[in-house]
C-alpha cells in the first residue's frame, strides 16, 4: 500500500493542539531566525569592514618587525655588511680624516614597534603614551645596530644621528642613546625636526666638516633629496640609477611599517578615508592581469 502524506502540521499534531496557533508560533519562530541570520551577517561586514581600516592593515608588518626571524637576518645582514665596508674603508684609505656616520634612529637604531602595535590594540594615536615609552627604562633596538655603532666609535668615526623626531623629545632621546652607550651621544651630533621635514641640510651640515663615508636609514629620505615626494615610478628609477651605492654608501633596514613609500602609494594626499586608501591599494595592486 503506497502512502502519500505531506508533512504537515495538519498531519501529525495531535488534535488537541490548536493547529493555526501553531502554525503562528512556526512563523514568529522563522522570522526570528531570518532576522538573527541577518544581524550575524551585518555583524560580520562590519567587521571585515573594519579589518580593512589602515591602521589595522598594519597588524602583519608590526608582527612580521616583532616577531619573524627574518626581520632579525636582515637587520643583522645589514650592519655585517656595514662593518666589513667601514673596515675597507679604514683600511684602504688610513690618511683620510674626520671620518663620519649619518644616521636615522627609528626603525634603524631604535625599535618602535611597540608604539605601533599599541596604536592598533587601542584604535587611536595616543602622544601620551609616545612620552611614556621614551621614559621605559629598557628601549627595544634594531638588531645589530648598537654594537655597530660602538665599533664605529671604536674606529674613531664620528656618528650623527639625524631624526624626524621633534625636537621636544630631544632629552629623552638622549637620554636613551646614552643609556645604550652609544658613541657621540651628545646634543651636538643630534640633529632633530624643527621647521623642515626634508634632511637635506642637515646633513649638509655634516658633511661640510666631516667626510661621511655611510649613510643609515630606513626611508629612502634618509639618504638623498631626490627621493623626496617622488611618484612610485621616479623612486624605482632614481633607485636603479644608485644601484651601486646599495651596500656600500648606502645601507638600508627594513620596515615595512610606514615610510615615504606609503605616501607615494597614495600620491601624497592628505585627508583621504579609510575607504578611499584601500580603493588606492587595490587599484595599484598587481594581478596577473596587471
Amino acid at each position: 500500500m503506497a502512502i502519500n502524506m505531506i508533512i504537515s502540521p495538519d498531519n501529525f499534531l495531535p488534535n488537541f493542539i490548536n493547529k493555526s496557533s501553531f502554525k503562528i508560533f512556526i512563523m514568529k519562530k522563522l522570522v526570528a531566525v531570518i532576522l538573527a541570520l541577518t544581524a550575524f551577517q551585518t555583524m560580520w561586514a562590519q567587521k571585515d569592514a573594519k579589518a580593512l581600516s589602515e591602521r589595522d592593515l598594519k597588524l602583519y608588518p608590526v608582527l612580521w618587525q616583532q616577531s619573524a626571524a627574518e626581520y632579525r637576518a636582515l637587520c643583522y645582514q645589514a650592519y655585517n655588511l656595514a662593518t666589513a665596508r667601514l673596515d675597507k674603508i679604514v683600511m684602504d684609505s688610513p690618511s683620510r680624516k674626520n671620518l663620519a656616520i649619518i644616521t636615522d634612529l627609528d626603525e634603524t637604531i631604535l625599535d618602535n614597534s611597540e608604539i605601533a602595535g599599541e596604536e592598533i590594540k587601542e584604535g587611536k594615536v595616543d602622544p601620551a603614551k609616545w612620552i611614556k615609552w621614551l621614559q621605559k627604562p629598557e628601549i627595544p633596538t634594531v638588531p645589530g645596530a648598537v654594537d655597530f655603532l660602538k665599533y664605529a666609535g671604536e674606529k674613531g668615526v664620528s656618528i650623527f644621528y639625524i631624526s624626524n623626531r621633534d625636537t621636544s623629545g630631544l632629552n629623552l632621546t638622549l637620554n636613551i642613546l646614552m643609556r645604550l652607550k652609544l658613541p657621540d651621544a651628545d646634543l651636538d651630533h643630534m640633529l632633530f625636526f624643527t621647521n623642515d621635514l626634508s634632511k637635506e641640510s642637515r646633513r649638509q651640515s655634516v658633511m661640510k666638516d666631516n667626510d661621511v663615508v655611510m649613510l643609515f636609514g630606513d626611508n629612502l629620505d634618509d639618504f638623498m633629496k631626490v627621493f623626496e615626494g617622488k611618484p612610485i615610478a621616479e623612486r624605482f628609477a632614481e633607485t636603479d640609477s644608485l644601484r651601486d651605492e646599495w651596500g656600500k654608501r648606502f645601507i638600508v633596514l627594513p620596515n615595512a611599517t610606514y615610510g615615504e613609500w606609503e605616501e607615494a602609494f597614495f600620491d601624497y594626499k592628505d585627508n583621504l578615508t579609510d575607504k578611499q586608501k584601500i580603493a588606492m591599494l587595490k587599484e595599484l595592486l598587481r594581478g596577473l592581469d596587471k
